[in-house]
């Protein structure tokens, strides 16, 4: 670990010293006579190694999984990143902006998942925290046997409710997806001392063999009534077909229903299609207070060729039924890459994010090429004024739109204001010694006018793990207190303490946007998107993209899915 080998090394230095002067005292006498004829030769002393300083807003800390624990998993081909804290998530109690809590994966395996889940709560604001690893896994302390019992974990999420209730939430595995032996488990914990301690994981759903893969789980806690709790995925079967999942909690996660299928998109002739980044938000006030609104990527695919749409579905009843499906945009990511290397970044591509305001206003945000005719990814963004069932035509929230931007978060303050996080490659130059990524916030009341800060001005991509691609997260948190906005992120070599045996470290940060809004011209950035549908070359690059992402999340998908519709045409 980094941070403690050279705070040993300085205590190593600095005990040598004191060694030094304590012994130089009695080097004078020989015999008692005070007369030395031997020359005095000086002692070199060591200088100092200097400790790093770590930055203002470091969250994280050394690894507190056991050293030499792999869980039982990782092939010889698999490298772990001892210390690498990515994908974090942040939340906040709905009537208390002092209590908050954060949840990432810790020490990322380059094959998929990590060794554990940590979660941090603090009830003074982000001064303080108390840290929590999770026996959702063998290396997060379960123990053989127990509902935890997993090689790894990832997807960590975290929410709290009105009633000061802290829920988290994991995705355990065994295996590679869909191998023999193979396995996936939702995983469950809550606490009522406000995350100081929590209760054994509870299994939402368990899938043992090869013939389904769970995927990319939420968490949310209503927020008209904290009895309610909601867990959502997509659960892929060995075809390539991925309906989305509901589970639920009617007494705040003592107890959990059986698990529903609340949504199978309609795969076409010849080809399959699944959901991915379910995530459901409730609106808080107005004629549809308490409707939940469960939005996701839908992914159709035919041979070689992939589209993608960003879409909801609506439930007035908590969970129990849900309407049809409505369309927010199309999505037409083509992904983010280092242009002096082509090495690619594993960013949120396929994946939308969501924010409610307090009067119900919706916002949803994702990566798309629209903005520079499928040369690059941008930031789009969409509204619904009337509970999710129209939307706004998407515009670009990002910046600058000569580089590519990518990996969105949302949150809304409570005078309606609405903070964008995003990464972009702003300060990247030619080198290919380096792949510099800058952090922004970008805050708009409308989406016509926006503002800009700057949340961390250069950090090096190229040193995050490579987890089939440069792996940040396929998301972060941000959330609002007061006049605002509080980040947590994962950075790459952000600071002096991080080497190879650290790559990533957690940065939570504070911002108050300025409410100086500007519109760009078009001629610097282009705000509508470009004529949909997308041509030939177009279409390809973004069907290249779906693959690639879901590649590095289910090896051997494409062959899969090819198989499964050779066989289907038969």
């Amino acid at each position: 670990m980094a941070r403690r080998s050279q705070g040993m090394r300085l205590a190593l230095a600095m005990g040598a010293l004191l060694g030094l002067v304590a012994g130089g005292g009695g080097g004078g006498g020989s015999g008692g006579t005070g007369a030395d004829p031997s020359p005095v030769v000086p002692v070199p002393v060591p200088v100092p190694v200097p400790v790093p300083v770590p930055p203002p807003g470091l969250l994280s800390a050394g690894t507190p999984v056991a050293a030499g624990c792999t869980g039982g998993g990782g092939s010889p081909a698999s490298t772990l990143y001892a210390n690498a804290e990515i994908e974090p998530w942040l939340a906040r109690h709905p009537g208390n902006a002092d209590q908050w809590v954060a949840a990432w994966q810790q020490d990322r395996w380059s094959d998929g998942g990590a060794r554990a889940l940590v979660s941090a709560m603090t009830l003074d604001g982000g001064r303080t925290w108390n840290r929590t690893l999770h026996p959702f896994s063998r290396c997060g302390g379960a123990v053989a046997g127990s509902s935890g019992d997993f090689e790894r974990a990832s997807d960590p999420w975290a929410d709290i409710g009105s009633d000061g209730t802290v829920h988290v939430m994991a995705l355990a595995f065994d295996g590679s997806p869909f191998a023999i032996g193979s396995s996936t488990a939702l995983l469950a914990s809550r606490s009522t001392d406000g995350g100081r301690s929590y209760s054994p994981p509870q299994v939402l759903a368990l899938d043992r063999g090869p013939a389904f893969f769970n995927d990319k789980n939420s968490l949310t806690v209503d927020s008209t009534n904290p009895r309610f709790v909601y867990a959502v995925w997509d659960r892929l079967d060995a075809l390539g077909n991925g309906p989305t999942q509901l589970a639920r909690s009617v007494d705040a996660g003592v107890s959990w229903q059986t698990v529903r299928e609340i949504y199978r998109p309609t795969a076409p002739p010849g080809g399959v299609a699944q959901t991915i980044g379910n995530r459901i938000v409730v609106l808080p006030a107005g004629p549809a207070r308490g409707t939940l609104i469960n939005v996701y990527t839908e992914i159709v695919s035919v041979g070689s060729s992939s589209r993608s749409a960003v879409r909801l579905i609506r439930s007035a009843d908590q969970g129990q039924t849900w309407g049809a499906a409505i369309t927010v945009g199309e999505l037409t990511s083509v992904g983010t890459r280092d242009p002096a290397t082509g090495l690619n970044v594993r960013d949120g591509s396929i994946l939308p994010v969501i924010a409610v305001a307090p009067d119900g206003t919706l916002w949803v945000a994702w990566q798309d090429s629209r903005f520079s005719g499928g040369v690059r990814d941008g930031i789009a963004l969409s509204r619904s004024v009337d509970g999710g069932l129209s939307w706004s035509s998407p515009v670009a929230a990002h910046r600058n739109g000569s580089v590519a931007a990518f990996t969105p978060t949302l949150s809304v303050r409570a005078d309606g204001l609405l903070g964008i996080q995003y990464f972009d490659l702003r300060p990247d130059t030619a080198s290919p010694a380096t792949f510099l990524a800058a952090a922004w916030l970008v805050s708009t009341r409308d989406g016509t006018g926006f503002s800009e800060l700057n949340l961390w001005p250069a950090f090096d991509l190229g040193l995050a793990p490579n987890a089939r691609g440069l792996f940040l997260g396929d998301y972060h948190g941000m959330v609002s207190v007061g006049n605002n906005f509080v980040s947590l992120m994962a950075l790459a070599g952000a600071w002096s303490g991080a080497d190879s045996s650290n790559r990533t470290d957690l940065f939570l940060l504070s911002a108050t946007p300025t409410l100086a809004f500007s519109t760009q011209s078009a001629s610097a950035l282009r705000q509508s998107a470009l004529t949909l549908p997308v041509d030939a070359e177009w279409a390809a690059r973004i069907s290249d993209n779906t693959r690639r992402v879901l590649e590095r999340r289910m090896p051997g998908w494409g062959q899969r899915i090819m198989k499964a519709q050779a066989e289907n045409k038969g």
